[in-house]
């Protein structure tokens, strides 16, 4: 095989995936595309082993999330990126090991965050009800 041979088909194979819009071993999804190993997902786009999640897009292993994008083994995110091992946050990206999280970015292993700075409990729900209300999630 030479070069011009290897790009060619490669080229093939790409466009072949591109196109196909297929499933694999999903139960209960609905319009979502190249998925595989997902259960009752909605709108999503190449999701693997993902469960309850609606609009994700290149996510593995997350459940009840919604709109988030490259996120992995996580839970009820929303509207996240890149957030790895993390729970309930909203608004964030890059964030790993986290939870109760709203409009975090580059976090690690921390709790109830908002925009990077550590609340209380208390507090933190108080405020993230408010702003999740001012920017309608």
């Amino acid at each position: 095989m030479n070069p011009n041979d290897f790009d060619s088909r490669f080229r093939s194979l790409l466009n072949a995936f591109q196109s196909t819009t297929t499933n694999v071993g999903c139960v209960g999804c609905e319009r979502c595309e190249r998925s595989s190993d997902s259960t009752f997902c909605k709108d999503c786009k190449n999701v693997s082993r993902c469960h309850y999640c609606v609009s994700c897009v290149d996510c593995t292993d997350c459940s009840r999330s919604s709109k988030s994008t490259a996120c992995l083994s996580s839970s009820h995110l929303e509207s996240c990126e890149r957030c790895v091992k993390s729970a309930y946050l909203v608004k964030c990206v890059g964030c790993t090991n986290c939870n109760y999280c709203f409009g975090c970015v580059g976090l690690q292993g921390k709790d109830f965050h908002i925009l990077n700075e550590p609340y209380d409990r208390a507090t933190y729900f108080e405020l993230t009800a408010k702003l999740a209300k001012a920017i309608r999630l």
